[in-house]
């Protein structure tokens, strides 16, 4: 056989390899490399979980917000409703990309419109779910070993006793002023700046456990219930006085009244860049919007484009439902 023939059976390449467009091609590449990028933040979420299962903060406990709705406990709610709204705003990029394919202009304008709505809610509703987690809303004690502790009571609940969390302002006994004053870098090391000091000192806190009897520490160690660790009333100011170190209001980076330090680094580091990935959905989004509006798509014949940023936009969809599995089911 002749080196003319051999090479003539050979595939000499062309601009729709597996019959896919190269705009195709790449974000399928892309897709790929960020599904990798996403498997590794989850796989050491996942290895950082098992190796302090025991102490890890209760998914229930922690996301019990809604918004208007003050003093209502509703676990997960809010959650489910941004989930709800992500997989909806995937619903209507399926059929923006199906009226592309039948050169509706109308109905693409319209469905891509309600993608951006549900893409903004989600996006804002993040938002809203940071700054609740970031500020807090009981404050917990951190001991000297860097464990998290927690205030209440028990209630009584369908005929059980039910262990209900106390807020630190709720019975701290604040003093007529303060014996600390914020460090600043113009007033000490030019390379430390203190964050912003908690509402009140242990002193306050310990005065305020030991004038109200009912009051009890819950520990961050999970039970073989699968429930924190509620200590007696005599270990609760044992616990306190000997240990207590630091008052602790919401979450960040270095500590969390939630519990263990690594699950609000893990927090805000994974929603954050999931979160960062569907702004920049929404932003591409709209302006592929302005150009269905404008004609362009229609002009050149195909609405390729929508299909290309739908695919996406399904990827950034999928990534949250294992985000919020990880984060908030298991």
């Amino acid at each position: 056989m002749s080196t003319a023939v051999a090479e003539g059976k050979t595939w000499g390449g062309g601009n729709q390899p597996l019959k896919a467009s190269y705009g195709k091609m790449m974000m399928w590449f892309f897709i790929v490399s960020d599904a990798l990028t996403f498997s590794g933040f989850l796989a050491a979420y996942g290895f950082s979980r098992f190796k302090f299962i025991d102490a890890w903060p209760i998914a229930d406990e922690v996301f019990t917000h809604f918004p208007f709705l003050h003093g209502v406990d509703a676990p997960m709610y809010y959650v489910a409703f941004m989930t709800f709204v992500l997989i909806m705003s995937s619903v209507t990029m399926v059929l923006a990309v199906d009226a592309g394919h039948h050169m509706n202009k109308s109905k693409v304008t319209f469905y891509m419109f309600l993608t951006i709505i549900g893409g903004l809610i989600f996006v804002g509703s993040q938002a809203w779910e940071w700054n609740t987690f970031i500020k807090g809303d009981y404050g917990a004690v951190q001991t000297k070993g860097g464990n998290i502790l927690q205030f209440g009571h028990y209630v009584e609940k369908d005929g059980e006793q039910v262990f209900k969390r106390v807020a630190v302002k709720d019975f701290a006994v604040a003093t007529a002023h303060k014996d600390r004053t914020q460090h600043e870098r113009k007033n000490g090391l030019w390379f430390v700046n203190e964050g912003t000091l908690p509402s009140y000192t242990m002193d306050e806190v310990i005065h305020g456990l030991q004038a109200n009897k009912d009051i009890l520490v819950r520990t961050q160690i999970i039970n073989e219930d699968g429930e924190k660790t509620v200590l007696s009333r005599g270990e609760s100011l044992d616990q306190i006085m000997k240990n207590g170190r630091l008052v602790v209001e919401g979450a960040n980076l270095h500590v969390n009244e939630y519990g263990s330090p690594l699950f609000a680094d893990f927090f805000f580091f994974i929603t954050g860049f999931h979160g960062f990935h569907v702004f920049s959905g929404v932003v591409i989004n709209i302006i592929i919007f302005f150009n269905v509006v404008l004609g362009t798509y229609e002009r050149r014949g195909s609405y390729e484009m929508v299909e290309k940023v739908g695919l996406y936009w399904h990827f950034v969809d999928l990534v949250w439902v294992f985000v919020f599995t990880f984060f908030y089911l298991v």
